[in-house]
């Protein structure tokens, strides 16, 4: 992989994208250019990765330190009480999604917001 793709790994990590080699472009990729030459591609994910929401759940996951379907029980609930204080669920087909991303069911997504604001 050419530096530049190196250079920009923490970036693509961030936002879901991928470096390919510039060769190995296709329709659609993003190619940049070092000294006039192409370097490298970026293909940056579908439009459903890229929505708030997903958004939202991958910064999430970041400040958790990993995957949400990987934590323990006690930070997913920690997952829902954050999304929830960033207006995730006011979006459609949230809770759904929220399940889908924690590896548990619409239910228990549902117990961790009824248990949110019963302490509030």
């Amino acid at each position: 992989m050419h530096p530049l793709g190196h250079a920009i790994a923490p970036l693509l990590e961030r936002v879901g994208g991928t470096a390919v080699p510039a060769d190995e472009r296709e329709p659609g990729d993003i190619v940049l250019y070092w000294e006039g030459v192409p370097a490298v591609a970026v293909r940056l994910p579908g439009e459903e990765l890229t929505s708030a929401l997903d958004r939202m759940i991958r910064t999430v996951e970041d400040e958790l330190g990993g995957r949400l379907p990987d934590l323990p029980r006690a930070d997913k609930q920690r997952a829902v009480r954050l999304l929830e204080e960033r207006g995730a669920f006011t979006l459609r087909k949230s809770v759904e999604t929220v399940a889908k991303a924690l590896g548990v069911s619409r239910f228990t997504v549902y117990n961790y917001l009824n248990r949110e604001q019963s302490r509030g």
